[in-house]
């Protein structure tokens, strides 16, 4: 079996790979005449003269017209959770190719992320953070009426997936109530990979649970609304001028999905109006904003560079889940995370 890695591989990464599959043979960017042995990630075109004969793939960006140039080509697994900038190639419509993500990996490091956003707008750190760069010192009088706890709030979780279940387990350990939302609330288990003790497998954390077309219910219900969706069809704009007017006025946004789910200028019209509190926002339109975006300047809006996810470990824990499909690829079991064209995810 032919193994084609489009980023290079260090040698931890190669090891779980070749421990998963002995024999196999595994090609990284590092094996190729001419190419420069550089940790390149975004590169995809590096390992073309392996495409002919490739069976697996295991790939950041997928290189250009892959299938009709892989015509060996039987799973592509790739190291994200949201894969709309590979189906939107339409290469994988007839599925003839498997595609899996790493739906999974990401957990720890986004569920942290957005408890830090919640901590950070409830304490008012991102002011305090402001203050700073302009050297200014904030009265007390300004925490003492501003500044509050998570404990006893509720943050409604939008997308129950693996990033959203982490962020219910971390909630309650701060004392606050889960709502949640995902396509079918009655099937309350998670089938994906996650990794031993993080997460709600069993889906037992949610105080109630709400259908898509309950989304502006949900939101009004909650203090902090967290949104985790991929971006498909039915999540562009999921969250709109309805729905923002049914958010508290002290609730605060945090979008960890695509900023394509949150109907923007909505967003910025209800932040203006002071009908929503504030934003933490680590997806946006576009990407990178424009330097002279309102969203930049406004008081309460807390804007990260598509950095949730990236950690030290984010290679290797994407490649652990890529080594236990491995596994289950070469004894013919069903995979995790495959991805359903149709649905987007």
């Amino acid at each position: 079996m032919k193994i084609v890695s489009t980023f290079v591989l260090t040698a931890a990464q190669r090891r779980l790979i070749v421990e998963a599959c002995p024999g196999a043979d595994l090609v990284d960017p590092t094996q190729v005449p001419g190419q420069q042995p550089k940790h390149t990630l975004f590169d995809a075109e590096a390992v073309a003269p392996h495409l002919a004969d490739c069976d697996v793939m295991v790939a950041y960006t997928i290189p250009r017209d892959l299938v009709p140039r892989a015509p060996r080509l039987r799973w592509l697994h790739c190291m994200a959770a949201g894969l709309d900038y590979v189906l939107r190639t339409g290469m994988f419509n007839d599925g003839k190719v498997v595609l899996t993500n790493t739906s999974g990996a990401q957990a720890v490091m986004i569920g942290e992320y957005v408890l830090m956003a919640m901590l950070s707008y409830a304490h008012r750190y991102h002011t305090s953070i402001r203050a700073q760069s302009r050297h200014e010192w904030i009265g007390l009088g300004y925490y003492f009426s501003h500044a509050d706890s998570l404990r006893g709030k509720t943050v409604g979780i939008i997308g129950y997936g693996p990033i959203g279940r982490e962020t219910a387990r971390l909630a309650q350990a701060f004392g606050m109530e889960v709502l949640a939302l995902k396509r079918d609330p009655g099937a309350r288990r998670d089938p994906r990979f996650g990794f031993a003790g993080i997460g709600d497998p069993d889906g037992s954390i949610p105080r109630q649970w709400f259908g898509p077309d309950r989304r502006a219910e949900i939101v009004s219900q909650s203090d902090f609304i967290v949104v985790a969706l991929p971006l498909t069809a039915d999540t562009r704009n999921f969250l709109g001028e309805r729905e923002l007017a049914a958010a508290k006025p002290t609730a605060c946004l945090v979008n960890v999905g695509r900023g394509e789910v949150v109907d923007q200028d909505a967003l910025l019209r209800a932040l203006a109006a002071k009908r929503l509190g504030g934003a933490a926002l680590d997806v946006m339109v576009p990407e990178p904003l424009t330097p002279d975006h309102p969203l930049w300047d406004m008081e309460d809006v807390i804007l990260t560079p598509h950095c949730s996810g990236p950690s030290v470990s984010y290679q290797e824990d994407c490649c652990r889940v890529f080594a236990e499909n491995l596994r289950r690829f070469i004894a013919g079991r069903e995979l995790l995370n495959v991805v359903d064209v149709r649905r987007g995810y």
